[in-house]
């Protein structure tokens, strides 16, 4: 009994489909985005935090950057993190802790700045809270930056009345 074949074209019918699906599935890939490193970048203590962070930040889903220790969520960008920053000294900017983390707030016009605090080295997180909530970026990037050990605490006014005098 003879084999009906189907003619070439409708053998490479499939074979066209899968390609074309291939390629936009790669044109709806997100580039690299461009992150330069912080001056510490290559501090082995950035690397237990950089593999616990977040696959994404809310509804924004983490991306692939061009340097070590940054990582950023959102298209376009709307955080961008870079561990092995300066490590921030004493300061009277605003100081919050979310989940036993304290971070150094620097609120500019429209990204903000926020630096883990008493943790070396530092971890930056730069952002507009017009698109995204602080509170979410700070609590969902929480347990990966708590991966580095904290050496120091925030202290704030209240902190400081209840000092013993010193003699």
């Amino acid at each position: 009994m003879p084999r009906f074949r189907r003619p070439i074209s409708s053998r490479l019918v499939p074979v066209a489909a899968a390609a074309a699906t291939a390629s936009l599935a790669l044109a709806a890939c997100s580039p690299v985005v461009d992150v330069a490193p912080a001056k510490d970048a290559a501090n082995a203590a950035c690397a237990p935090m950089m593999v616990a962070l977040p696959d994404a930040i809310g509804e924004a889903k983490l991306r692939k950057t061009n340097s070590q220790a940054t990582a950023a969520w959102g298209d376009p960008s709307l955080v961008v993190l870079r561990c092995g920053v300066n490590v921030p000294g004493p300061t009277t900017d605003r100081c919050v802790n979310v989940n036993g983390v304290d971070w150094v707030i620097k609120e500019g016009d429209p990204v903000w700045t926020l630096t883990t605090f008493g943790r070396e080295p530092a971890t930056e997180i730069l952002m507009d809270p017009d698109k995204i909530s602080s509170a979410t970026v700070l609590a969902d990037l929480a347990a990966a930056a708590a991966k580095v050990p904290a050496a120091r605490n925030c202290v704030g006014q209240a902190d400081l009345q209840n000092l013993p005098p010193s003699q």
